[in-house]
């Protein structure tokens, strides 16, 4: 059987502009209707981005077989060379030359409070982009994407009888109740963070339980009080992996779940599988940028040994 993942979310360049100074020296309470303000940013970086990347980023060190089904516009060239010097398969980006790359354009400010510009650029035709011509595949993944794209890839991957996990991430709100549960009734897993399943709860009005019941498991993660995973009744709880130091959250969650595609595709059960995802999160957090780690299987295994106390 193949082990491919079918990884399909947006994909994205971020730029980050640093402010070395507080916002609120520059803006004033009572003049927020007319704001007019510039911030002088000395630095600044650009960063590969985007969900499904982050995710085939860190399944593909650890020996996995993603494949990301996405859209990239007419300013693909430099993710496309960085696809194809880390051995990321391309065949299932679609390019539409009339549009631009997702970007987003974050400025921080020293407090690293922020005020983020997302463009979601070519990212808005995923709908256009067939799951079924990525070929047959073990598993996939629906990530943040255009909002037609994920409901039409649910849709398709339902009709391939290919399981899937649901990760609404920071789309989640463009749903109403009836499209999430029509997501989590089609889909086997179902995972979020610890913002996101309450939103998921009160937007479909079913309980954790409900939701949970519904699928073959329910994954939360919360951050540093670790993550919990809800199937067949059972709530299995994951323990955080300590850090000596959280740099950059960005892409923790996607490392994460590069975990939990390698564990599925395995056959590992969820105790496993969980600790695996958390300890790729923990070693995303120690760098800045979402996918400026590196590892070997070997490593993640010797890790993994030492966070948990034995080898998968």
């Amino acid at each position: 059987m193949t082990q491919t993942s079918l990884i399909c979310g947006s994909i994205a360049i971020d730029t980050i502009l640093q402010f070395p100074n507080r916002f609120d020296s520059i803006l004033l309470p009572d003049q927020l209707h007319k704001v007019n303000v510039s911030f002088l940013a000395p630095t600044m970086r650009t960063e590969f981005g985007g969900c499904a990347p982050n995710i085939a980023y860190n399944l593909q060190m650890l020996g996995g077989e993603p494949r990301i089904v996405g859209v990239m516009g007419q300013d693909n060239a430099a993710y496309m060379a960085r696809f194809r010097k880390l051995g990321l398969a391309t065949d299932n980006i679609l390019i539409k030359q009339d549009a631009y790359n997702a970007q987003c354009f974050v400025t921080a400010d020293q407090d690293n409070n922020q005020i983020n510009a997302f463009h979601p650029g070519a990212m808005s035709y995923a709908h256009e982009n067939e799951v079924a011509k990525a070929g047959p595949a073990r598993i996939a993944i629906i990530s943040p994407d255009g909002h037609l794209g994920m409901k039409k890839h649910a849709e398709d991957l339902s009709k391939l009888h290919i399981p899937f996990i649901f990760d609404p991430g920071q789309q989640l709100p463009m749903f109403n109740g009836e499209e999430l549960i029509d997501f989590i009734d089609k889909a086997t897993y179902v995972t979020t963070n610890d913002y996101e399943i309450e939103l998921l709860i009160e937007r479909t009005g079913l309980s954790l339980a409900d939701i949970a019941s519904r699928v073959e498991a329910l994954i939360v993660t919360r951050g540093e009080q670790g993550s919990e995973i809800h199937t067949k009744g059972q709530r299995i709880d994951i323990p955080a992996v300590p850090v000596t130091a959280a740099l950059d959250p960005t892409g923790c969650g996607d490392a994460y779940r590069a975990g939990l595609l390698f564990g599925i595709t395995r056959g590992w059960n969820w105790e496993t599988t969980g600790r695996l995802a958390s300890l790729l999160g923990a070693i995303k957090i120690a760098h800045k940028g979402a996918q400026n780690h590196s590892f070997t299987a070997a490593q993640i295994a010797d890790q993994f040994e030492a966070a948990f106390g034995y080898r998968f």
